[in-house]
């Protein structure tokens, strides 16, 4: 790094010694409300007012916690601005009285608080920069999303959009900035006990806002914001005292797998621990195939780094030194700490050892070589091919193949005369490290040079070469072969780990589709379970609790799968704290189970257990991978199903609660009505019998009669409901003609109605149904009755019977004042009141859902239509049967 020069460093000393005189802002600076805040700021407040310096409270919210409330008394507190907003009276800060007072110091809480109308500033930490530029020191408090540059990352990690926002720029004026942190398990803590919002407003942020996947993320942010100021201010420092800026800090270990992998990881820890720096391991996935061996080193590395603090990464692409560059710019790491266990001479001579790239592309990392002796030795001891010593068995193909090469080369050279016979063991080349590893194809691309030049290239059976250009030929002959393998290889690597890939996303689908099915929790562990152990090659067990609190086997593939005690234990305690356990963990590993939550710490959905085969090794990280976002997905679907049932059970409860309502203001309505008539008109008869004459007792018995057949109807409608709600109500059927069941309930009619006129209109033809005649003659009355009531004076009824296909169609049309649109289908359900229908003046609420019951009983519907204009038009659809065979 350059030395800056005398002009910048000059520059740089005056701003720091103006910002020294002008910064006068400290921010006490949270990942979320109810960290404790407001808290450290007022308990340094009260220590300063103990050094006797003039601190005053300009605005602090406590929200109703008692521990921060009390830590106001003895501090001195302006009054606050009434402001009058919307018809409410509200309070805000007073800048002027706090420009008239002038303190030292003043309290100012909510940095991000947006005021209200009327004041001099639209935001708060306008207010605040006057108080700056009038030379009075701030202490403020301010929650890390409302910083304005990281509302779009704080909406993807929430799904929350923050409206008042902090300018980035005005944190610049802060001298101090102090981070209050608290760990999410305690933050969540806090909030359902009330400390942070109301129970009622902490159960929705639990479910929106606080959930510590959310909460972690911000805490984060937090740390790399306040990391990024005290960068900044040491930058400034050392720039106007003439020195560099220092490396970065944080550790990183480059592992591939072979035998110093934990070694490395250990060495790592060890340095970052003496630097106090944090660190972390990486594995960069390049497509290559790993041997089994080499596999189960690379997962006990990870495990290891994350056992002893560090976090363990896995980047993916086909060059290691530029992965691993990016990665070390993107996380702000300092040193790269690698291994030196493999001789590569070929790529040392061309600079593209591993080591070289890093040194010439990364000069800005501290690059750390760990040699391990062990494997150094035997690297000396044995030459090693690119891409590993291979199998014997690819050998055996590659030389099958070489030999197949040179007896067709043979062939062509004798019988066919084939100018380029190179091309065929170019081929032969081709051939191989499609099928095989890099190694193989560099040992075939060796065999067929080696037998091209002593079979073919003159002069014949010997490696001396006469000619120049043959010399060239097949010196070219050689180097295609190697890149051709090379490409071929790096090709067959990059379509295998795409098949991987597809493979997994395919399997991810066919679970979504298949959860997306299940209706259930039942269907959808037994779904889960039948995945995992097609996917996994495994036996697979869902437990989720029973009805008495114990974990239970709930889905199982296949059915006779059993667990022991020792699963069970694990199951038990994976349950309980959300975390895997069981074999491949670390925590009660003698199970025979790998065990993995389906839920979380406050959704407890049960666990799936997995067991492979004894003689199995840990799986790979792609198979841990899969079967993580597997168990995840299956939770998910869990958790909707529960959702669910809940928007269900709730929306049930509702629902019986309308009708349970409706039924006692029906019942209530319904039934007092008619006794109260029956028993007035009986009481006048008993009191006063002898003195009436005889035309008013007989009205008066007449009231009696009738009321008493209302309330038989009502009584009689409401046993027709309990039927057909309970599916008991039978059907005697028979033939009969529509226009018989129109006459008889029209007759019926006017008995009580004598004066209403009924038009009815038969078609030409006689339609038989084969229906129970009694019912749907009480269906249609019921219609009948419902449109008399509501017909005007003097205006008839119309009745008209039209066939419609296989169907017969009956319109029952009045001229009253008709039903809304949205309300049309609702006057079929029970009890329904609407300002019109069967419940006014004086229906039982019943008659037409009994009418839609009875129908539907039949194959029909009944709707609900608008008149010609005015009225009302209630059309029942009947299915029409072909006629018996006996009728003429």
């Amino acid at each position: 790094m350059s030395e800056p020069s005398r002009e910048a460093r000059a520059d740089a000393l005056l701003d720091s010694m103006q910002e020294e005189r002008t910064r006068r802002l400290k921010i006490f600076l949270g990942a979320a409300p109810g960290v404790g805040k407001t808290f450290a700021m007022l308990s340094a407040a009260r220590e300063l007012k103990r050094q006797g310096i003039d601190v005053v409270i300009g605005l602090v919210e406590t929200h109703g916690r008692q521990e921060t409330a009390a830590l106001l008394d003895g501090l001195e507190q302006l009054p606050r601005r009434k402001v009058n907003y919307k018809g409410r009276d509200f309070t805000e800060f007073d800048l002027d009285a706090a420009l008239a007072r002038r303190p030292d110091i003043i309290l100012v809480d909510e940095l991000a608080h947006t005021n209200l109308p009327g004041g001099r500033h639209e935001r708060r930490w306008q207010d605040i920069a006057e108080l700056l530029e009038a030379g009075i020191e701030v202490y403020t408090a301010l929650n890390v999303q409302h910083l304005e540059s990281l509302n779009d990352q704080v909406r993807r990690i929430t799904n929350v959009t923050v409206r008042e926002t902090v300018p980035d720029a005005f944190l610049d004026r802060a001298r101090d900035i102090v981070l209050v942190d608290l760990p999410p398990r305690e933050l969540i803590q806090r909030l359902k006990q009330g400390k942070v919002y109301v129970p009622e407003t902490a159960a929705a942020a639990l479910d929106a806002f606080f959930s510590p996947t959310n909460l972690v993320a911000l805490r984060e942010l937090a740390v790399d914001t306040v990391a990024g100021h005290v960068d900044s201010d040491l930058r400034e420092h050392m720039l106007a005292r003439g020195g560099a800026m220092p490396v970065r800090r944080r550790v990183l270990a480059a592992i591939d797998g072979h035998s110093q992998s934990e070694y490395l990881v250990r060495i790592a820890r060890r340095i970052a621990e003496r630097r106090g720096a944090p660190w972390s391991v990486a594995f960069v996935d390049t497509g290559v195939t790993l041997d089994k061996a080499r596999s189960e080193r690379l997962d006990a590395a990870m495990r290891l780094a994350r056992r002893l603090g560090g976090d363990a990464v896995v980047l993916r692409g086909h060059a290691i030194a530029d992965e691993l560059i990016a990665h070390a710019d993107r996380e702000g790491i300092g040193q790269i700490i690698l291994g030196r266990t493999r001789e590569r001479p070929l790529a040392r001579m061309l600079g593209r050892s591993l080591t070289q790239l890093l040194l010439r592309r990364g000069a800005h990392l501290e690059l750390t070589i760990i040699a391990t002796p062990a494997e150094r030795a035997k690297s000396r001891l044995r030459l090693r091919m690119p891409g590993g010593t291979g199998r014997r068995g690819e050998y055996i193909y590659a030389t099958l193949a070489t030999l197949v090469a040179f007896g067709l080369s043979f062939i062509a050279d004798r019988y066919l005369s084939v100018a380029n016979l190179s091309l065929i063991f170019l081929t032969a080349v081709l051939v191989v490290a499609v099928r095989t590893r890099m190694a193989v194809a560099v040992y075939t691309a060796v065999l067929c040079f080696l037998g091209y030049n002593f079979f073919f290239a003159p002069p014949r059976y010997t490696l001396m070469i006469a000619n120049v250009d043959d010399v060239l030929a097949v010196s070219l002959f050689l180097v295609a072969a190697l890149v051709a393998s090379r490409l071929a290889t790096k090709l067959a690597s990059q379509v295998e780990s795409l098949r991987m890939a597809h493979a997994q996303a395919r399997a991810l689908l066919a679970l979504g589709q298949r959860l997306s099915t299940s209706t259930d929790a039942e269907g959808i562990r037994r779904v889960g379970a039948a995945a995992l152990a097609h996917v996994l090659r495994c036996e697979v067990a869902v437990l989720a609790r029973d009805a008495s609190q114990v974990l239970r086997v709930v889905a199982a593939s296949p059915r006779d799968f059993d667990l022991t005690s020792q699963d069970l234990g694990a199951a038990e305690w994976s349950e309980k704290h959300a975390e895997q356990a069981g074999r491949y963990t670390d925590t009660l590993n003698a199970a025979p189970c790998w065990v993995l939550p389906l839920g979380s710490d406050e959704n407890h959905l049960g666990v799936a257990a997995l067991r492979f085969p004894a003689g199995q090794g840990e799986p790979s990280t792609d198979e841990r991978s899969l079967a993580l976002t597997m168990v995840q997905d299956i939770g998910q679907a869990l958790q909707r199903a529960r959702l669910a049932e809940e928007l269900e059970g709730a929306r049930v409860q509702g629902e019986t609660e309308r009708l349970r309502n409706a039924l006692l203001s029906s019942v209530s309505h319904d039934l007092r009505s008619p006794l109260a008539s029956m028993i007035g008109s009986a009481g006048t008869l008993s009191s006063y019998g002898d003195q009436l004459p005889p035309e008013e007792r007989r009205e008066l018995l007449e009231a009696i009669l009738g009321e008493g057949q209302r309330l038989d109807r009502y009584i009689q409608n409401l046993l027709d409901m309990t039927r057909l709600g309970h599916g008991t109500l039978k059907l005697n059927r028979d033939w009969t003609d529509a226009a018989e069941i129109v006459a008889a309930a029209t007759t019926r009619l006017r008995k009580l109605f004598p004066d209403l006129k009924v038009d009815i209109v038969l078609p030409p033809q006689t339609l038989l149904l084969y229906v129970h005649p009694a019912l749907i003659e009480q269906a249609l009355f019921n219609i009948l009755e419902n449109a008399a009531r509501f017909s005007p004076q003097g205006q008839p009824v119309r009745v008209v019977v039209r066939p419609k296909g296989e169907q017969v169609q009956i319109d029952v049309i009045d001229r009253g004042p008709g039903i809304p649109e949205d309300e049309r289908a609702r006057i079929f359900d029970m009890f329904y009141s609407v300002s019109r229908g069967d419940r006014a003046p004086q229906g039982t609420g019943l008659g037409l859902a009994i009418c839609r019951g009875m129908i539907g009983a039949h194959g029909g519907s009944v709707e609900a239509l608008p008149g010609d204009g005015v009225g009302t038009t209630i059309r029942i659809t009947l299915p029409l049967p072909a006629p018996p065979a006996n009728h003429a």
